[in-house]
């Protein structure tokens, strides 16, 4: 699903509208946004090829599991239907979007988690509670631990020296990505010896990592909320309608 725009191009290019040295660094380096045309784009981009491709063609699978397939199906639903709102007017929800990002970042993770305890049940045959019981402290240490290291490399200003393009060791920053790959490597061992099955469980896994710092956006929002003032400052136009924004283009 593609939604374009009509008339002529808006301004897409989002530069901060004051200094950086009229409000703290750190908050500062956490206030850099994409245009709300960006965020419909990623919408589109993400749900089409992380979500549905990629999420579900697992749980869609042969042999298709009824239970597996209602797990997924339900909170995309929920999510499809709110991201309605990004789709068609973005400028005005603009602020909300952060909330949805984050979420959708937890749901398509817990997608994953789902694909992979597929696989592992119904392709490598798995049994038993304690596969699944170790998968989901898996996926719930993961969302936990890369929200964890987003608080401390906000606050540490770490963001802000990345973004000075200064020479720092974040290494730190993959010890959650990393930890969950192989605690699904050491599952999928442990309960089968399917090399493909296995190849599939990891790379899933690898994708999970991704989706997890798109939870980071939650925290992003309530950031937002909380210090709304500093957001006007920098981007003036923030969470207006596209009509009431003064670097629109005429449309014709």
């Amino acid at each position: 699903m593609f939604i374009s725009d009509t008339g002529k191009k808006i301004k897409d290019r989002r530069e901060p509208k004051i200094e950086k040295s009229k409000i703290d660094k750190i908050a500062f380096s956490y206030l850099k946004f994409q245009t709300p045309r960006e965020n419909r784009s990623n919408i589109i981009a993400f749900f089409s090829i992380l979500l549905y491709v990629l999420g579900m063609i697992p749980i869609l699978g042969v042999p298709f599991s009824f239970a597996y397939f209602m797990a997924a199906i339900v909170p995309i639903a929920i999510i499809q239907i709110w991201a309605l709102l990004y789709l068609f007017a973005p400028y005005k929800f603009e602020k909300s979007y952060y909330l949805f990002f984050g979420v959708y970042g937890v749901v398509n993770t817990y997608v994953y988690f789902l694909a992979a305890q597929k696989l592992l049940y119904y392709n490598v045959g798995a049994e038993g509670k304690v596969p699944f019981i170790i998968g989901l402290f898996l996926f719930v240490g993961l969302l936990l631990m890369v929200n964890w290291l987003n608080v401390k490399a906000l606050y540490t200003g770490t963001y802000h020296e990345l973004q000075q393009k200064k020479n720092i060791n974040v290494r730190w920053i993959s010890v959650a990505g990393m930890g969950y790959v192989i605690g699904q490597i050491i599952l999928s061992t442990l309960y089968g010896e399917s090399t493909i099955m296995l190849i599939m469980i990891v790379l899933i896994s690898l994708l999970s990592i991704m989706t997890a710092y798109f939870s980071v956006y939650i925290h992003r929002y309530f950031y937002i909320v909380k210090n709304i003032d500093s957001v006007k400052q920098v981007y003036p136009d923030f969470g207006l309608p596209l009509n009431e924004r003064h670097d629109k283009s005429k449309k014709g």
